[in-house]
């Protein structure tokens, strides 16, 4: 319970079911105020959708990450690293609400564009932290695994990612947390996210609703950080409590 992430968890869900108990206290901060607390939908409906949204372009960037840090790693694929670093690289450089208006003629509005301009700025910090972790792997160990007579399959899965992994896991962090702050955009073009309070609040000139909506992104943000920092140092511990259970 020391932890940080369990105290800012437990604001972040505080806040998400207790929102509409605040209404008397926003009073004082915004005495102008006709409405104080968004109400057009529910927050924990609101982080259910962002944490959706999020969770579902998180796992197609991974999943395109992972696999190209591996092909740019192996002997057919190497000479085709730099080309999927630049285009990665090249994906980032647009801006997100100009990849929503691109992909809302052909995707249509709502969650597709937003998942897929997610992704394209989730792939690139999954890819890059892969590559740096696949390449940090001493050659005396795959050597000695080739020794051993593993296979390419089974030198990958279970010497090259296991060792790999904490610098990988630092990539996906990496790209998870600017994903929960980049989906907030997704309710310019119709999805419910925590930016529908901050797109409302801005069009409508109440800034109760921008503070609320950027609070909760923000917390949420954090808290996942902090997750995946305990499972990092849970990854680095791993090997050496596995060492002394063996001497």
């Amino acid at each position: 319970m020391r932890r940080p992430v369990f105290w800012v968890g437990a604001v972040f869900l505080a806040l998400t079911f207790g929102m509409h108990a605040l209404a008397p206290h926003l009073g004082f901060l915004f005495p102008e105020g006709a409405r104080l607390v968004y109400t057009r939908a529910s927050f924990p409906e609101l982080v259910a959708s962002h944490a959706l949204l999020t969770g579902a372009a998180s796992l197609v960037a991974i999943a395109i990450g992972l696999s190209a840090a591996v092909f740019a790693t192996r002997p057919a694929g190497r000479d085709y690293a730099a080309t999927l670093e630049m285009l990665s690289a090249v994906a980032q450089t647009f801006p997100p609400v100009a990849v929503l208006a691109l992909a809302v003629p052909s995707l249509g509005y709502g969650a597709l564009p937003t998942v897929f301009a997610l992704v394209l700025y989730g792939v690139l910090p999954v890819m890059g932290g892969a590559l740096a972790g696949l390449g940090s792997v001493p050659g005396a160990v795959l050597d000695a695994a080739d020794g051993a007579g593993f296979t390419p399959g089974g030198r990958l899965w279970r010497i090259e990612l296991p060792l790999a992994a904490p610098i990988i896991l630092a990539g996906i962090r990496t790209s998870v947390t600017i994903g929960i702050g980049t989906a907030t955009i997704g309710s310019t073009v119709g999805a419910l996210t925590l930016g529908s309070p901050i797109i409302d609040g801005l069009s409508g000139d109440n800034p109760a609703f921008v503070l609320q909506g950027t609070v909760l992104v923000a917390l949420f943000a954090v808290t996942v950080d902090l997750g995946f920092g305990e499972v990092e140092r849970a990854l680095v511990r791993q090997p050496s409590g596995a060492s002394s259970r063996t001497r």
